[in-house]
């Protein structure tokens, strides 16, 4: 018995989306993304200060040491008790007298992450591209990268006195020999084919640095930038600590002093939240300049 032949069914050609209606599901699978994000995030901050305050509601702690979120949290509308002009704060509205020592601390930060940066980079570059440069000045940047940034806060409040000054070199030197490094490396790892590329179309040496090896660069270093960015964070804190007056660092100081867990525990979490937003940040800013830069999708 023979078998009757198949008969194959056309299938529908798909019918490709409109420009705007592909804009607009991108943008709607982009949004819940962050949606996403956004809600682990308070998810989890959630379970943290949920199970803090069951510690300290089942006396598993001291309270008196360990307050509880709601303890120190209330402490920000009664903040301008703890400062004084030693501090450098100033009422700004309302009871956030806070707001001018996070000013303060982000006015360093970024002086020294910008100062680090232009600095790093351009010294990479150099040492890239003059060898004889690069031979007299990466041994050394070699040899002082692994020193903490905190190891040179004696050494600043010298130079400097006590000031800006002082907390924005220790930013600069968390972050430049690194930086640097990573720029030598950086421009090494440059794929070949780009490089010959240039050549072959008759680019010369400074054009093949500005308009093929730069922008190679930048996506890692930036990546770079952010990874380190945390240790100048934490070394302008120390700073502040130390030799100078102003900043959630010296919040943190005067609370110590007045042994204040309550004002200790607000600094520590205004710290966190504040070098949270700026990581964010860091992580937003190459999606919007490195437009070249495309992510990579698994």
């Amino acid at each position: 018995m023979k078998t009757p032949p198949t008969v194959a069914v056309a299938e529908k050609p798909q019918v490709p989306l409109a420009p705007q209606a592909q804009r607009k599901r991108l943008w709607r699978k982009k949004l819940l993304n962050r949606l996403e994000r956004v809600g682990w995030l308070i998810a989890s901050l959630t379970t943290f200060v949920l199970f803090w305050e069951f510690l300290a509601f089942a006396g598993l702690i001291d309270t008196a040491i360990l307050p509880p979120p709601h303890q120190f949290l209330g402490e920000v509308t009664n903040q301008e008790q703890f400062f004084d002009r030693q501090l450098g704060a100033t009422r700004v509205g309302g009871n956030f007298v806070a707001l001018t020592a996070i000013a303060a601390t982000l006015k360093r930060v970024f002086a020294g992450i910008l100062i680090g940066f232009i600095a790093a980079f351009s010294c990479g570059l150099l040492a890239s591209y003059f060898r004889l440069f690069g031979n007299l000045t990466l041994p050394t940047f070699t040899l002082l990268a692994p020193i903490s940034a905190t190891a040179w806060i004696p050494l600043a409040i010298l130079l400097f006195g006590v000031g800006d000054a002082p907390a924005i070199f220790i930013v600069f030197i968390g972050i430049f020999f690194s930086l640097t490094l990573a720029t030598v490396d950086c421009v090494k790892n440059v794929d070949q084919l780009y490089i010959n590329t240039g050549l072959v179309l008759g680019a010369s040496r400074w054009q093949i640095m500005r308009f093929i090896v730069v922008p190679a660069i930048i996506p890692s270093l930036f990546v770079v930038l952010r990874v380190n960015f945390f240790a100048a964070w934490a070394s302008v804190l120390a700073a502040e600590m130390v030799g100078v007056n102003t900043g959630l660092g010296a919040m943190v100081m005067v609370a110590r002093q007045m042994f204040n867990v309550r004002l200790m525990f607000l600094g520590m979490t205004l710290i966190g939240l504040v070098g949270y937003s700026i990581d964010v940040c860091f992580a937003l800013v190459p999606r919007r300049v490195l437009w070249w830069k495309t992510a990579t999708k698994l």
